[in-house]
């Protein structure tokens, strides 16, 4: 069975771009440390959300959360290899350098928000 992924949405783009924007000097400094993990998670929910079209909201949140956490706990983890993927510029996004207890919160802060989003699109009678 060959699944067709959902088409790319306006919320893929808006999240990436608020992802960028969240490093930016404006953002206050309260949250400032923790708005783009949040974004980052949220990401992380509409790309397996994409790759998984039929799978429900629900598991799409937990699997991207358990990503996200997973991926964070490997920031304990310095070999010589994966510290130099870290080096470059799409390593360094993708992978982080130094493990925060409080990203974990804002992981699952991210991947929550994905969840009440698509609940909202879907009472909202949007389909794609």
């Amino acid at each position: 069975m060959c699944l067709t992924p959902k088409p790319l949405r306006s919320e893929y783009i808006s999240t990436i771009a608020l992802g960028l924007v969240s490093r930016a000097a404006f953002i206050p400094e309260l949250i400032y440390p923790y708005l783009g993990d949040v974004f980052y998670a949220l990401m992380i929910f509409w790309i397996f959300g994409f790759l998984f079209p039929r799978m429900s909201s629900k598991k799409i949140a937990l699997i991207s959360i358990l990503t996200c956490f997973l991926i964070e706990f490997s920031q304990l983890y310095h070999a010589e290899w994966i510290d130099a993927i870290r080096k470059t510029r799409l390593g360094g996004l993708i992978l982080g350098f130094g493990f925060l207890w409080s990203d974990l919160v804002s992981y699952a802060v991210g991947g929550m928000m994905g969840l009440g989003l698509e609940y909202v699109l879907e009472k909202s009678g949007r389909t794609d």
